[in-house]
């Protein structure tokens, strides 16, 4: 069985000058060792459940994979408790927080770049744009969106969020339709986690790329999920937070609308502002 999302522990808490014990819920932090071909490949500091979302997202991003057909199966610890139809769960002798995804014999074998860049990685910004742009696609400028709508897209993605309520720890990506209607959310304690499991999920169901989609995403707006959502073909990202300067940069190489500050009736446009009518 998935492990609680929100585990209770005992805290002493301190207000108005008085302490007092008290119960406090804090949100799960595991590694996950994720495997190619049986060979170790990278460790991601995660919140536990949609462990399969979370590696297909993160290798269609990537560019390990390309299509579920790329993947021949999925091998997972048994106490995961995960099922995904168009994916075999090989639960046997499998580690706890271990993950294998066997590919198909005409998929890629190795990541073409680094998958443990961060923002403390020290990478030139226009190194890391020339090499994306090897692998990353101009979207298309089909989808207007109405900005109106923007603004109550962060208060139907927080509804959702029952972990965050409880915790106040978790980031959350929201996916939409042009329509405002929510299609995938999902929580974890990383933010690019977050997008990783909605990309998994849209790629589990047959629907990537979403060329008319919003991504609405809690906290800033790194490179990372700038990068994540062009390859998912993803046109319109608007975050909470600020946005970087590579963000800014790959969305505008790549004509991606890029909105930040989404707060309250209000935000900034960095990139791509005519996919907003109106």
């Amino acid at each position: 069985m998935a492990k609680p999302d929100a585990p209770a522990i005992r805290i002493r808490r301190y207000e108005a000058g008085r302490w007092s014990d008290s119960p406090d819920a804090v949100v799960t932090e595991e590694p996950l060792q994720l495997l190619l071909d049986g060979e170790p490949l990278s460790v991601v500091m995660r919140t536990p459940g949609q462990d399969v979302e979370l590696a297909l997202g993160l290798f269609y991003a990537e560019g390990i994979i390309r299509a579920l057909s790329d993947v021949a199966s999925v091998r997972i610890s048994a106490e995961a408790g995960e099922s995904e139809p168009g994916v075999v769960l090989d639960a046997s002798i499998m580690e706890s927080n271990h993950l294998d995804v066997r590919l198909a014999h005409a998929a890629r074998r190795k990541p073409e770049r680094s998958m443990l860049a961060s923002a403390a990685c020290g990478v030139c910004g226009a190194v890391m744009i020339e090499d994306l742009r090897r692998d990353l696609s101009v979207l298309d400028s089909r989808g207007k969106v109405d900005p109106a709508m923007l603004p109550a897209l962060v208060e139907r993605m927080r509804s959702g969020q029952g972990v965050f309520e409880r915790t106040g720890g978790l980031h959350a990506a929201g996916l939409f339709d042009v329509g405002g209607e929510l299609i995938c959310m999902r929580e974890d304690v990383g933010r690019h986690n977050a997008v990783d499991k909605v990309a998994g999920r849209m790629l589990l169901d047959g629907r990537l790329p979403m060329r008319e989609a919003i991504l609405v995403v809690s906290g800033r707006a790194g490179y990372e999920i700038v990068q994540k959502s062009i390859t998912a073909g993803i046109p319109v990202v608007a975050a909470v937070g600020a946005p970087s300067s590579l963000a800014v940069a790959l969305a505008r190489e790549f004509h991606q609308t890029l909105v930040g500050f989404l707060r309250g009736t209000r935000f900034n446009v960095y990139s791509a502002p005519e996919r907003l009518a109106g």
